[in-house]
């Protein structure tokens, strides 16, 4: 009969229960037990990952916005236009953002301005396109490292997937509403995320870790825990002998 198995079977608050084999840890036990692990692990872990962060490279993300047409006329500047567009006409323009947006990240193009700017590739700059399904509005966004080069790959980019539009479509499917701006300020790496991610790793890595101490500790600490595996009260306690 072997008692440290018997008693990993029976002890309260965290342990296997012989029919469904599942461990059942006290959370709350776990925490007050292993507290100073805890916090030192989170803090130690989201300052090492803050200060990784800092080594990075800055990004820099160069924004701009195309506006997409209906029927190739730009005719919508005045408020009768604007009130005589059909349900028709606005789907129209839906779709054509949906091309111009798959147009925008194709090869074609970035081969194309990889070539104008005298790069090897643009495979670098993370693009972005986005639009919505109430707007013919479509925002362009690049990130890289060099904030001037950025915003360059960025109009070119528009630019050029304007010059495709028109010869795929036959005629000119958007227009240009903004030009990227050259970015002032680094939009990453984002420090704040990068810490708060490495803090919470850092708690969870030590909690399974005192998780997986306290399920393996199969010592009996107390008059208790001996009880609940003989299955008998305790009638004494002998002190240590030295």
């Amino acid at each position: 009969y072997n008692h440290t198995s018997q008693y990993r079977l029976k002890r309260k608050v965290s342990y296997v229960e012989e029919e469904e084999g599942v461990v059942e840890i006290d959370l709350a036990e776990l925490f007050r037990k292993n507290f100073v692990l805890l916090i030192v692990a989170t803090i130690v872990v989201g300052s090492i990952a803050l200060g990784v962060s800092y080594l990075m490279p800055n990004e820099y993300t160069a924004v701009t916005s195309m506006y997409a047409l209906v029927h190739g006329r730009q005719d919508l500047d005045n408020e009768s236009s604007r009130k005589s567009l059909s349900a028709t006409d606005l789907r129209t323009a839906q779709m054509v953002a949906s091309d111009i947006t798959v147009i925008l990240k194709s090869n074609r193009v970035a081969t194309d301005v990889a070539q104008q700017l005298g790069l090897s590739t643009i495979l670098d700059y993370k693009v972005d396109v986005s639009s919505g399904s109430d707007t013919r509005v479509i925002t362009l966004s690049v990130t890289g490292k060099n904030p001037e080069l950025t915003a360059q790959v960025a109009n070119a980019i528009v630019n050029d997937a304007i010059k495709v539009s028109t010869e795929v479509m036959g005629t000119q499917a958007v227009s240009v509403v903004d030009s990227a701006d050259v970015p002032l300020f680094p939009s990453g790496p984002r420090h704040a995320m990068i810490a708060l991610v490495g803090a919470a790793a850092g708690f969870v890595l030590a909690l399974v870790a005192a998780a997986l101490r306290s399920a393996l500790d199969t010592r009996v600490r107390d008059g208790e825990q001996a009880s609940g595996i003989v299955g008998v009260p305790v009638v004494g306690h002998f002190s240590a002998l030295s």
